[in-house]
């Protein structure tokens, strides 16, 4: 019989987009509120040079950012912070004049040494069933010191962009988990 180990913290990553450039300083604000301070932020880029999939709901000239969390979670936690993003974006809805159907997305994840994981309410045969109507993939894995993409990663967490983020949250992730040790 295996050893069942304690599981170690991980790094929350939250991807927030919209054409709303107002929504940003509203999610965050929101995000903070919700599960502590943002401790890395990647650059804001254009998505939609990446993928139209989005603009029947969310529109045209979408940006994205991506954040990374001071305070690491259990990784058993994402499908309930996948329902509280959920929640945000319907509240954002809500409280905002807009056209669009989907004024601002918020995709939750977490970062582990050895790979990055993303919450979804949409099932497909490489994502696995957490709980509450919300599965998880491996976007990315982490191998021979750099982020390797697998056949059905999205192709702006290839980016130069967001790797460059990905690299920063291990580093934070690296330290924070030392810290606990101390």
């Amino acid at each position: 019989m295996g050893e069942i180990k304690k599981v170690q913290p991980v790094l929350l990553i939250v991807a927030v987009f919209s054409s709303i450039e107002s929504s940003f300083n509203w999610a965050c604000e929101k995000i903070e509120s919700q599960f502590g301070k943002i401790a890395i932020k990647s650059e804001i880029f254009n998505f939609d040079k990446f993928t139209d999939y989005y603009s029947n709901t969310m529109g045209q000239n979408l940006n994205k950012q991506l954040w990374g969390l001071q305070n690491l979670i259990d990784p058993s936690t994402l499908s309930d912070i996948k329902l509280i993003t959920n929640q945000l974006e319907n509240d954002f809805l809500n409280e905002n004049n807009s056209n669009l159907q989907r004024p601002l997305n918020l995709d939750p994840g977490y970062v582990d040494l050895g790979k990055l994981i993303l919450a979804s309410t949409k099932d497909h045969s490489h994502r696995i069933y957490l709980s509450n109507g919300i599965f998880a993939e491996t976007t990315l894995i982490y191998r021979q010191k750099k982020w390797e993409s697998l056949s059905w990663s999205y192709p702006d967490y290839q980016s130069e962009i967001c790797l460059k983020f990905l690299n920063q949250c291990r580093d934070f992730l690296k330290s924070a988990r030392e810290k606990l040790v101390e």
